[in-house]
């Protein structure tokens, strides 16, 4: 399949350009990419006069977003031992343009825990060879957030299940997930001699910092221990104050850490998000939604048979405010956001002012490059795998392609 358009983000800036898509059912990506694999980018081409499958004009060409900090929607919260519902949200996710995903949990007690990841790995390894057409959104892994906290900066995570690390425990979680967890949320001083962060940064999970109290020395000694990224900025730390920069002040004035930001000018304002990519620039600023099961229950795509159905996040009944947040029912407290990707990308751009080039990047190729599949994520490039987003004028989502096939 060739597909073109006159805007195609390749390197930095939208280029007229052909891509040619391999499905897989050929001899010839047998041959090229291995046995059982399919859906890459053959080769990237100028505009000629070559047979084109599919021409956009002048809709932009995207590499597929990639969320990798999002506990849910549809009505399906990620600890929720639901294969179902599991099936539906990454399928459907695709209405955003997001084409991977890292299915995030939230604090529980253990057999809980222990009960979602291991309906994670099951249901990754259903569709891992399923068309990828109808299974949608590739699962690049699981992003466990807490229990290793702090109480202090829990936010909306369960304060009875928060403990400190522990090197066994964590193996525990690993086997339920099938050795799926590659990103963990903790905080560093729960992990006083950064033994658990070690252990985690060698043996292939990425480490974030986050829901801390932690002040400048304890962060530094995280990210000398393998630590590389912070976890939605500005939400659940310490504070920024000019005699003690606090988690916040860390996460702008270190130019080696990622730092994850969710882009819906609620959770954040404007100047602080402009803030934010001031510092990280281009390459280390990472969108995310942290979306919750709320997201899209008032557009009648609700999982469940009952849309007026109570939500969750990991046991914690949630409802939506007038402007949009996820909160707590208990008391208030923010719980997530129903942001959609393509909405966070046409408010960086449109709204905060963000260079074009950080704003794509930070749902693109820098959460790939943070969690270790950017030689196949990320951009649009031979050899790589044809996830691929059409954009509008407005931002609304034309097409969806994961893995080559057109979702």
């Amino acid at each position: 399949m060739i597909i073109q358009s006159r805007k195609v983000w390749l390197g930095s800036s939208f280029v007229p350009a052909q891509i040619e898509i391999d499905d897989g059912r050929t001899a010839r990506a047998a041959a090229v990419h291995g046995k059982g694999n399919y859906g890459k980018i053959i080769r990237v081409m100028k505009l000629n006069t070559e047979k084109c499958d599919i021409d956009y004009g002048d809709d932009r060409i995207l590499p597929g977003f990639i969320d990798i900090h999002t506990h849910g929607a549809f009505g399906f919260d990620t600890n929720d031992v639901d294969p179902e519902g599991l099936r539906y949200w990454i399928k459907n996710i695709v209405a955003e343009g997001v084409t991977a995903i890292m299915p995030t949990t939230a604090t529980q007690e253990k057999m809980a825990l222990k009960a979602a990841l291991k309906n994670i790995a099951e249901v990754a390894a259903c569709i891992k060879s399923a068309d990828a057409a109808d299974a949608g959104a590739e699962i690049l892994g699981i992003h466990f957030e807490g229990p290793y906290i702090d109480k202090k900066y829990r936010g909306a995570q369960a304060e009875s299940a928060i403990f400190s690390p522990s090197i066994e425990e964590f193996k525990e979680y690993q086997d339920a997930a099938g050795g799926l967890i590659k990103y963990i949320t903790l905080s560093p001083t729960q992990d006083r001699d950064f033994e658990f962060i070690r252990f985690c940064a060698q043996n292939g999970v990425t480490v974030s910092l986050g829901h801390s109290d932690a002040d400048y020395g304890d962060a530094i000694m995280a990210m000398a221990n393998g630590a590389c990224s912070i976890t939605h900025v500005y939400n659940g730390m310490s504070p920024f104050h000019h005699r003690s920069v606090g988690m916040t002040g860390v996460s702008l004035i270190e130019d080696e850490l990622y730092g994850e930001i969710i882009c819906d000018g609620l959770h954040s304002s404007v100047e602080a998000v402009r803030l934010f990519f001031n510092a990280k620039g281009a390459h280390r600023a990472i969108m995310i939604t942290d979306s919750l099961s709320a997201k899209y229950v008032n557009e009648r795509t609700h999982y469940k048979k009952d849309p007026h159905s109570a939500l969750y996040l990991a046991g914690q009944q949630i409802e939506l405010d007038s402007s949009g947040l996820a909160r707590l029912c208990k008391d208030g407290t923010i719980a997530g956001s129903t942001l959609k990707m393509n909405d966070g990308l046409r408010f960086l751009i449109e709204e905060v002012g963000v260079p074009r080039e950080a704003a794509i990047n930070s749902c693109t190729i820098n959460p790939a490059r943070c969690i270790g599949v950017n030689d196949r994520k990320g951009k649009i490039c031979a050899g790589y795998d044809a996830d691929i987003v059409v954009l509008q004028k407005e931002y609304e989502v034309l097409d969806v392609y994961c893995r080559g096939r057109k979702a």
